[in-house]
């Protein structure tokens, strides 16, 4: 199973960067692009386009895979027996390995970097369309990441000075994913819990779905090759999960303790689906706010009025969005809301927003208006969509029990904390 290739377009559908298409003719990533751009040209909404598109104008039909990061489109042609799910994967590493690398990843910054580029495009991905090394730590050792220093030597025709002596020794460690000789003053590793509830609310306030996806982000401190044994202290609500390749499967499947050596500096350790145990049959997490929308449809328009109230106690919502999609035609709205809190009306998107920085608890948020359409009878959206934050909470109460290092002897310091998103569907 292989993939032909990758493609990096900027927002304005041109190409930025490209892998080497050897077995292919010239024009074959050209019919990838042009079939993207014509998919986004023709839908009115760029989110309606399918995310696997069929190609053909070639001998071979094929299929062009594609995913949005930020301002880039990131396209992974496949032709063949190939699973897309396959493409997705590569695309979704390769998208994390340039924000590795470059921090903020833009059209400018590929350009000002095409070198490191072009080489990450050839150690990722050989002429056969497989994955190779997608690992930062051993990438860091082949492919330097761009520094001002570089960049100045380089320019000077000095560029071998700014070789580190890790290079000089790709692969050195037998470890894949952890470099050799890593030595800290602090030893420390911190983990980020961060938890995001997708759920669907029917018009009665009722959860017709509900479930709560979460990862475990860690960056590492640690000096030498520390050997760690993690233990949560609810670990038997976590199902679904997916590990770095650093965990011992065995021994999460025995006794449900994480038991690695990790890589050194930042990496996902695991990703997870949380499964509350509860009298309720259907383990559904509630969403931690009320919603009580009235939306009524007149002739060229219409109206809309939304209270919303937090179900927390202790803890404050942040940066609150409301969002109605009002339906073809719609060309204007006037609103009035509470608490300083703001509205825009997308004339693009046709989207109808509510702004609320904080939503503290046990106060009532309101938002009254009104909005005008081109087309007799409006058919807005039986939907909002509300999306937000919680700092400093997880809906599954995720602690560390315990914290083991063996082969060192060193203490480390550990550090924790969580972070809770929504994105909601409340129907009306």
């Amino acid at each position: 199973m292989a993939i032909d290739g990758i493609i990096i377009l900027d927002n304005t559908g041109r190409a930025i960067a490209q892998s080497g298409f050897h077995s292919f003719p010239p024009a074959y990533p050209l019919l990838h692009i042009d079939a993207l751009n014509n998919a986004l040209a023709n839908s009115s909404r760029t989110e309606d386009v399918d995310p696997v598109l069929y190609v053909s104008g070639l001998d071979t039909p094929s299929a062009c895979c594609h995913v949005k990061r930020g301002e880039l489109r990131y396209l992974s042609p496949v032709s063949g027996d190939v699973d897309p799910l396959y493409a997705f994967a590569f695309l979704q590493i390769f998208s994390d390995i340039l924000r590795e690398y470059f921090g903020h990843v833009s059209a400018e910054t590929l350009r000002e970097n095409f070198d490191v580029v072009y080489q990450l495009f050839e150690e990722t991905l050989d002429s056969g369309g497989h994955p190779l090394t997608t690992s930062p730590n051993a990438l860091r050792d082949i492919v330097l990441p761009p520094t001002l220093l570089h960049k100045v030597l380089s320019v000077a025709g000095v560029s071998g000075l700014a070789t580190s002596s890790a290079s000089s020794h790709p692969f050195a460690s037998p470890i894949p994913w952890r470099k050799a000789g890593v030595r800290y003053n602090n030893n420390e590793i911190f983990f980020d819990v961060v938890e995001t509830l997708d759920a669907i609310i029917n018009k009665n306030g009722t959860p017709a779905v509900s479930t709560v996806w979460g990862r475990v982000e860690s960056n590492c401190k640690l000096s030498g090759t520390p050997d760690l044994s993690l233990t949560f202290s609810n670990a038997s609500t976590l199902n679904d999960c997916s590990f770095h390749p650093c965990i011992r499967l065995q021994r999460w499947s025995r006794d449900r303790v994480l038991s690695f050596v990790p890589p050194d500096g930042k990496f996902k350790l695991m990703e997870y689906r949380y499964a509350p145990v509860s009298a309720n049959s259907l383990n559904q997490v509630s969403v931690p706010f009320i919603l009580r929308p009235a939306v009524k449809v007149d002739e060229h328009g219409g109206s809309v009025e939304i209270t919303l109230s937090s179900r927390l106690t202790t803890r404050t919502m942040e940066n609150v969005f409301i969002e109605l999609y009002l339906g073809e035609g719609a060309t204007g709205a006037s609103c009035i809301v509470s608490h300083n809190a703001s509205w825009s009306f997308n004339p693009k998107s046709l989207n109808l927003v509510w702004e609320l920085k904080t939503v503290i608890p046990s106060a009532n948020y309101t938002f009254r208006g009104s909005f005008t359409s081109s087309t007799e009878i409006p058919r807005p959206s039986r939907a909002f969509r509300v999306r937000f934050a919680i700092p400093q909470h997880n809906f599954s109460a995720m602690k560390i029990e315990q914290l083991k290092l063996t082969g060192e002897a060193y203490k480390p310091y550990k550090g924790m904390r969580g972070s809770s998103l929504g994105n909601i569907e409340w129907r009306w």
